[in-house]
C-alpha cells in the first residue's frame, strides 16, 4: 500500500502573478495544463473563482480509465493564492494550492497538495489495481512538474498573428 501526505514544485515563470492566477484559477482551462485533467465545468451557477464554487472533473489514469471528482474552491485570493479540495469515496480529501509570489520580472509559482483526510485500504487497492497507479506520489510529482511547464509554455509564448493577416503576407 502506498502512502501520500504532501509534495510542492515550484518554479519562475515570466509573467505578473494576476495572469498566472487568472489562468490557473478558471479551471475550464485546467485540461490546457495538468495531464491528467480532461474536463472541468463549473457547477450550482458558478462561472468564476469564488470560496465555495464547485466544479466538476473528469480525471484520466495512465491506463486510459476515467474518474470523476467535485472539487471545491476553498481559497480565491487574487493574485497571490488558489486552492481547491477534492474529496472522493475512499479516495480521502486532498488539498491542492498555488502561490504566486513576485519574483524579479516574473513569478515564483507553487503548486502543493496536501492530504486532509488519507486514501483507504479499498481505495488504493482501486487505485493500483483498477487505475495503474503503481507510484501515485511520482504521478503526482511530475503532473505538477508538467502542469507548471505547461502553464510557462502558455503565458510565456508570444502571441502569433493569424496566418491571414497583414504582418505575414
Amino acid at each position: 500500500m502506498q502512502f501520500l501526505d504532501h509534495d510542492q514544485v515550484s518554479r519562475h515563470i515570466e509573467a505578473s502573478p494576476a495572469t498566472l492566477y487568472d489562468t490557473i484559477a478558471d479551471v475550464t482551462r485546467m485540461p490546457e495544463l495538468s495531464p491528467e485533467v480532461v474536463r472541468c465545468t463549473w457547477l450550482d451557477g458558478a462561472t468564476g473563482p469564488a470560496v465555495g464554487a464547485r466544479f466538476a472533473a473528469v480525471n484520466v489514469a495512465p491506463n486510459g480509465r476515467t474518474w470523476k471528482n467535485r472539487p471545491e474552491v476553498t481559497t480565491a485570493d487574487r493574485p497571490r493564492e488558489f486552492a481547491i479540495t477534492r474529496t472522493e469515496p475512499m479516495a480521502g480529501t486532498v488539498r491542492w494550492r498555488y502561490l504566486f509570489e513576485p519574483e524579479g520580472t516574473g513569478t515564483r509559482v507553487t503548486e502543493s497538495y496536501e492530504v486532509e483526510r488519507p486514501v483507504s485500504r479499498v481505495g488504493w487497492w482501486v487505485i493500483e489495481r483498477i487505475f495503474a497507479g503503481k507510484d501515485r506520489r511520482g504521478a503526482l510529482r511530475s503532473g505538477m512538474v508538467q502542469t507548471l511547464d505547461r502553464l510557462a509554455e502558455l503565458v510565456e509564448s508570444p502571441v502569433q498573428p493569424p496566418a491571414d493577416s497583414p504582418t505575414t503576407q
